[in-house]
C-alpha cells in the first residue's frame, strides 16, 4: 500500500491513533512530573472523547489506525519481539539477575499481553518473585510502587514519533527520557508490519533530536522546522540534509522558539488550516522568525539569514501572504489557549 503526505490541509485519508489506556492509569502524583503530565488524567473520560473523535474521523472517510493494534500485529514478527523485548531488557538499572527474571516474564506473553506491557509497563508487583525467580539485589532495593518497565503515557501524542515527508516516513528521535522507548515501538510498526515493509526510512531514534511536532508541510517541497525545547539545530539540520538528499522539498524553514513547556513544539503555536492560512499564537506572531535552508550544489544545505517567518514562508510557498487566525482575544485568554495546546488543530 503507498502512503504519501505532502500537505498538513489536504483531505486526510489515513491517521494513526492511540486510544487512552492503562499506560495514563499508571500515573500518580508521584510519577506524573518525570512522565512529563501537569496532572492525573480522568481515563474514562478521554477514551470517550478519544472514541467520539475516532468516530467523528471515520464518518468523514478517514481510515483510523490504532498504535496498539499495529503493535500486537507486529509482534507476531520473530525479528521484531525480539528487537522491542531487546530495547526494554537493555537497560542498564534492571541488573543481571531482575533482567534474567523479566526476560523470562516476557517471553511467556502472547502478542496482546506482551504489547500491552510495552505500552503500560511493568510494575514491580507484576513481577513476582519465588523459587528460582530471584529478582536479586535490584528488585528487593525497589520500591513497591516503583516499575520495571516504565509506562509511556505520552503515546497519545503520535505526531511527535513519525512524520512523512511525502512517500518516506522519519521515525524522529525524542528528546526527553521519558519518551525516549516510544519510538522504539514505532520504528518497529515501519519496519516489520505488513502493510509498512518496504517503506523507505528518512529518519531514526538515536540521531540528533527530533520530533515530529515541530515538522510543518507547510506546502509541497516548504517544510518548516522548529527549534526548541525538543527539536536541536542539529536535529533540524540532519532531517534538511536528509530531505534534500532524498528530493523531497526545495526549501525547509529552520523555525526558532522559545525553550520552554508551553511552546515546546512549533504545532503547539502555529498549525496550518489552510493552503494560505495558519492558526497562531498571537503573542509571536510578530517576532516569529525563520531562517530559510535550501540545498547547495553540493547537496549541503545553506542556510540563509532571519527573516519575519510569515513572510518567509509565503515567499517558499509561493503566495502572497499567509494569513492569520489569533487564538485568544485579549492578552490572558491568549496565554491560558496557549498553555492548553488551543493553537494545535486538525
Amino acid at each position: 500500500m503507498a502512503h504519501y503526505v505532502d500537505s498538513e490541509v489536504s483531505r486526510l485519508a489515513t491517521v494513526m491513533l492511540h486510544r487512552p489506556g492503562a499506560e495514563l492509569a499508571r500515573l500518580t502524583p508521584r510519577n506524573n512530573d518525570s512522565l512529563l503530565f501537569d496532572g492525573i488524567p480522568w481515563v474514562g473520560r478521554a477514551q470517550e472523547e478519544h472514541d467520539a473523535f475516532a468516530a467523528a474521523l471515520r464518518d468523514r472517510g478517514v481510515e483510523v489506525l490504532y498504535l496498539g493494534e499495529l503493535l500486537e500485529e507486529t509482534l507476531a514478527v520473530a525479528a521484531a519481539r525480539e528487537a522491542l523485548t531487546g530495547s526494554v531488557l537493555d537497560a542498564p538499572r534492571l541488573g543481571d539477575t531482575l533482567r534474567e527474571r523479566v526476560a523470562a516474564h516476557l517471553a511467556d506473553l502472547g502478542p496482546r499481553e506482551l504489547a500491552q506491557v510495552l505500552m503500560a509497563g511493568l510494575a514491580h508487583e507484576e513481577v513476582k518473585p519465588g523459587p528460582g525467580r530471584s529478582g536479586g539485589l535490584v528488585y528487593q532495593l525497589m520500591d513497591r510502587l516503583d516499575f520495571v518497565i516504565d509506562p509511556l503515557p505520552n503515546l497519545l501524542f503520535t505526531r511527535d514519533s513519525s512524520v512523512w515527508v511525502r512517500d518516506q516516513v522519519a521515525v524522529t528521535s525524542l528528546a526527553m527520557p521519558a519518551r525516549g522507548r516510544e519510538t522504539t515501538l514505532t520504528q518497529a510498526i515501519y519496519t516489520h508490519h505488513p502493510r509498512f515493509v518496504g517503506t523507505a526510512t528518512l529518519y531514526q531514534p538515536g540521531l540528533e533530536h527530533v520530533e515530529g511536532g515541530d515538522v510543518l508541510l507547510l506546502a509541497p517541497n516548504v517544510l518548516a522546522i522548529g527549534v526548541g525545547e525538543r527539536t536541536t539545530p542539529a536535529g533540524a539540520e540532519r532531517l534538511a540534509r536528509r530531505v534534500f538528499a532524498a528530493g523531497l522539498a526545495h526549501t525547509i524553514l529552520a523555525v526558532p522558539i522559545a525553550q520552554e513547556r508551553a511552546t515546546m513544539h512549533l504545532d503547539t503555536v502555529c498549525t496550518m488550516v489552510d493552503v494560505d492560512a495558519v492558526v497562531m499564537y498571537p503573542n509571536i506572531a510578530d517576532t516569529l522568525r525563520a531562517y530559510p535552508v535550501t540545498a547547495g550544489f553540493d547537496g549541503e544545505p545553506v542556510v540563509g539569514p532571519s527573516r519575519p517567518f510569515l513572510d518567509a514562508a509565503a515567499e517558499a510557498m509561493g503566495i502572497d501572504r499567509l494569513r492569520i487566525i489569533d487564538t485568544g482575544l485579549d492578552p490572558v485568554t491568549a496565554e491560558r489557549e496557549q498553555w492548553d495546546d488551543g493553537n494545535n488543530t486538525l
